[in-house]
């Protein structure tokens, strides 16, 4: 298997060795659909890991799934392996929100794909939900974050709908066929999330993150924090601090460069001040905020550079600062892209 023998060549990837017994503390199964791996697949690639890799004793593993391939018998056979979490994607609990976003699954099979997890012995389940659909009226978002609720999932991430250029949806929403987002709906809707996460007593650790007590996605939280990764398969990237790579997307060229013991991917060495920017987008997005000494340790140009630019936004409210560390408020998160760049050294 190409993915095997990736994982065998990448086993130095991270700076230390196995016998220094430093942890891998989280695996994410993502991309296309994991879930279609059969228990053996998915049990070679785990013991794969562990030959070459220490994985944490209380790591988080992750497996994304459709809910129409959660049958009985699937979410049996992943409680059989070490997965412990289970990411689901299930879009909406509407079939009209699905038929729009052209998804294969209805809104009961969502719902019974999380009734059947936690049946089965899932406590630690994730849900993605969109918002901002031209056929989701604010009624409609908030039906969802209801359900959602009920079913008593630990984990929910919220986004706005995105059309990706070269899509069925681009091309239908162009043609006249569908009608497009609707950027001030988008909006209201986030600020509904907000407000229903609150009274459901879910954190908001990321814009479009939300979790119970203790239930971050360690994995997605590491991207973040600024914490080194390893991508593994077409197209996976990774990151060491100062650079990123990513693997080829061709399949063929991916499988026969590996049976030539070579890995096929790009490298992109990071300068200082993309360095700094990265740290602005991704720390401010979160809970935890932008920490004014990290910014330092960049150098006092950009220090400087936070310092002046965020006067701004601090004088507007869109930006709090408590100590050392600056938080985007609720009005912020609105306008989170904006404010990051306005942050940015150009």
């Amino acid at each position: 298997m190409a993915l095997k023998k990736e994982i065998f060549l990448q086993k130095n990837f991270f700076p230390f060795s196995r016998s220094k017994q430093q942890n891998v503390s989280t695996v994410y199964f993502g991309g296309g659909t994991p879930s279609l791996l059969s228990y053996k697949e998915l049990m070679e690639i785990i013991d794969e890991l562990n030959k070459h890799f220490n994985i944490a004793a209380d790591a988080e593993l992750t497996v994304e799934a459709n809910p129409d391939d959660l049958t009985a018998e699937k979410i049996k056979q992943l409680k059989n392996t070490p997965i412990n979490r289970l990411s689901i994607g299930v879009q909406s609990f509407f079939d009209g929100d699905l038929r729009y976003m052209n998804r294969s699954h209805t809104a009961k099979q969502a719902a019974e794909a999380v009734l059947l997890s936690q049946d089965n012995g899932f406590s630690n389940i994730t849900i993605d939900l969109i918002y901002g659909m031209p056929l989701l009226n604010n009624e409609a978002w908030l039906a969802n974050l209801n359900k959602t609720f009920n079913l008593n999932v630990q984990h929910i991430s919220c986004y706005a709908l995105t059309v990706e250029p070269k899509t069925a949806l681009a091309h239908f929403i162009k043609t006249g066929k569908l009608k497009n987002v609707d950027e001030n709906q988008a909006a209201q809707q986030f600020e509904l999330t907000l407000d229903a996460m609150k009274k459901n007593n879910f954190i908001q650790y990321e814009i479009s993150n939300f979790c119970k007590e203790n239930y971050y996605s360690r994995h997605n939280s590491n991207y973040w924090l600024n914490e080194n990764y390893l991508g593994l398969g077409p197209s996976a990237h990774s990151y060491n601090g100062t650079s990123r790579q990513w693997n080829v997307s061709n399949n063929s060229v991916y499988i026969q460069s590996l049976e030539n013991n070579k890995l096929a991917f790009e490298k992109e060495d990071l300068s200082a001040d993309r360095q700094y920017n990265e740290y602005i987008l991704t720390s401010l997005r979160t809970m935890w905020g932008t920490n004014l000494e990290t910014i330092k340790q960049f150098g006092n140009s950009y220090y400087e550079l936070c310092l002046k630019a965020s006067k701004r936004h601090l004088a507007t409210g869109d930006i709090i600062q408590k100590e050392s560390h600056l938080f985007l408020s609720d009005k912020g998160k609105l306008l989170a892209d904006r404010i990051s760049s306005d942050l940015f050294v150009v």
